[in-house]
């Protein structure tokens, strides 16, 4: 199971396509949130900033109507903004006592003030003043402070009224709740989430139908490919952008070399052959020849009549149109039966209709032939070949009941001149020709004992 999942994981990373889309998804949801937090926290600095501004504004509107007669401060019963007037309204003002050096009539830095000379009707009952700085005279703080068990923002401005010999320091605090910029944070933070969400979906809309187009041009590509693979064309017909136009070119001139040239391989066969044949028909008509002679020159007469029909058939496909196995099969399973007859020979079939070799039809029947011939040759009784196609190409097993293959010979038989039996006189080529078959296609053979029926079995691999 987990195996099957890495698999898939990894075929989906090798698609281009998922590639393009993973890529986009990466930065859309590492850009997205980068801008949101950057937003985020520059819209938390300007309220904060704004709100330093508006507390400002009020000190120096209360400070304005501040009076100071004989040492007593004259505060007015109503202030103009009417937040200060409304009991517990969020906005509230303070003055507290400050105390000043002696030395040069300024103010403790380290000095918290303590004395509370006046507050606003919206503060209903005088707080600690032990939560509030003082700055020194003539500047002014602006900080949160914990109050009454909530946050505030609090902007503290230091001045001094009377006279020099008689100074009247004071530090006036202008307080706010935290409530309110809070919820308006929160409420900014939902319409914020809100919009990169959608942001994020049309985004996405966006670059998946973007892929789509871009990628286009790779899907036709694909499915032209297939249509020469499955022989219902011979080229690359469709216009393609710049960076592909190139390569299905060469593509084509690939289809093109490869057909010219198995033609130029075919039509050499097929003059040897030819040139061969007329000599051995003369030879044969000689009546001084041994028997054994004419014999070798039957054989050596049916070699060049076989690779005569095969070159005349090779012309009909390429590598690129795949071959139907079924009915090379079933020729060839009942061309053995006529064959050996005389044995009875149970033929077990299991091939797929949907079974391609994509191929030479000439080719697959000197594989099979000389494949299922051998079988036939050193079976009991019972001959199996099996037929498979997956994503990872086509396989042919082919197994029999007889004495099997000893391992030291696995290996030799596949070379010229060696046989692995000693029923029929011949040249020892067959499983060579088949290994030198197989290998053009970049397959793979693998002989072994069979499990199901204890003679030989041959496994061949061809790739999609």
């Amino acid at each position: 199971m987990l195996n099957a999942l890495k698999m898939s994981l990894k075929g989906a990373l090798n698609s281009l396509k998922t590639r393009v889309l993973f890529s986009a998804l990466l930065m859309i949801f590492i850009l997205l949130p980068i801008v949101g937090i950057i937003i985020s926290n520059a819209y938390e600095k300007h309220m904060v900033a704004s709100l330093e501004n508006e507390l400002s504004a009020y000190s120096y509107s209360i400070l304005a109507i501040i009076e100071v007669e004989y040492n007593t401060l004259i505060m007015p019963e109503q202030l103009l903004e009417t937040q200060f007037n409304v009991s517990q309204s969020g906005l509230y003002a303070a003055l507290t006592a400050s105390k000043v050096t002696k030395d040069n009539n300024s103010v403790d830095k380290n000095l918290l003030a303590s004395e509370q000379l006046w507050s606003s009707q919206s503060l209903l009952s005088p707080w600690q003043a032990d939560n509030f700085q003082q700055p020194i005279l003539g500047d002014s703080a602006f900080y949160q402070a914990e109050i009454a068990q909530k946050m505030h923002f609090v902007y503290s401005l230091s001045v001094s009224y009377g006279s020099e010999q008689h100074p009247f320091p004071m530090t006036l605090h202008i307080i706010k709740q935290q409530d309110n910029l809070t919820s308006m944070m929160a409420e900014f933070h939902r319409q914020l989430l809100l919009g990169l969400v959608g942001l994020m979906l049309v985004l996405l809309m966006i670059q998946y139908l973007w892929s789509l187009w871009t990628l286009k041009p790779l899907q036709t590509l694909q499915t032209e490919l297939s249509h020469v693979e499955q022989g219902k064309s011979e080229r690359l017909t469709g216009i393609y952008p710049t960076e592909l136009s190139q390569v299905t070119e060469q593509l084509n001139l690939l289809l093109s070399a490869e057909q010219k040239q198995r033609q130029r391989y075919r039509n050499a066969l097929s003059d040897l052959a030819h040139s061969l044949k007329t000599p051995l028909a003369v030879m044969q008509t000689q009546a001084q020849l041994s028997a054994l002679t004419q014999e070798q020159i039957t054989i050596i007469n049916t070699i060049i009549e076989h690779q005569l029909v095969k070159a005349q058939s090779a012309g009909k496909s390429s590598w690129y149109l795949g071959t139907a196995v079924a009915p090379i099969t079933k020729k060839l399973i009942d061309s053995l039966k006529k064959i050996y007859q005389d044995r009875n020979l149970l033929f077990k079939v299991n091939v797929s209709s949907e079974c391609s070799f994509k191929g030479d039809e000439a080719d697959l029947l000197e594989i099979l032939g000389n494949l299922l011939d051998n079988a036939c040759k050193a079976a009991n009784k019972i001959i199996q070949l099996d037929v498979s196609r997956n994503s990872q190409g086509l396989t042919i097993v082919i197994q029999d009941d007889g004495a099997g293959i000893a391992p030291e010979m696995r290996n030799n038989i596949l070379q010229r001149g060696t046989r692995a039996d000693t029923y029929q006189h011949g040249h020892g080529i067959g499983l060579a020709i088949v290994r030198d078959l197989v290998n053009s296609y970049q397959g793979s053979i693998l002989i072994e004992s069979s499990q199901q029926l204890s003679g030989a079995k041959f496994t061949l691999n061809f790739p999609v």
